[in-house]
C-alpha cells in the first residue's frame, strides 16, 4: 500500500489545497483580531477605565438583524 513518506506528501498536498481556499480569509480575520487587540492594549495603557459606547441596533431575541421587517410592523 502506501508508505509513510507517500502519506505525508498526500497530506501536504491536501493542506496546500485547503490553504489556498481559506488562506486569505484566515489572514483577514487574524489582521482584524490583531488590530482589536492592539487598540485594547493601547486603551488599557492610557488608563481607559471608562467603557466606549458602540452605536448599533438593538435587536429583540429571534430577529434577523433588521434585514427583514416583521409583518404588520410600520
Amino acid at each position: 500500500m502506501f508508505g509513510l513518506s507517500e502519506l505525508a506528501i498526500i497530506l501536504l498536498v491536501v493542506i496546500a489545497v485547503i490553504a489556498v481556499k481559506k488562506g486569505p480569509e484566515l489572514a483577514r480575520t487574524a489582521g482584524k483580531s490583531a488590530r482589536i487587540l492592539k487598540a485594547e492594549a493601547r486603551a488599557a495603557r492610557n488608563g481607559g477605565t471608562e467603557p466606549q459606547v458602540i452605536q448599533g441596533e438593538v435587536l429583540r431575541p429571534g430577529t434577523t438583524g433588521g434585514a427583514e421587517q416583521e409583518p404588520g410592523a410600520r
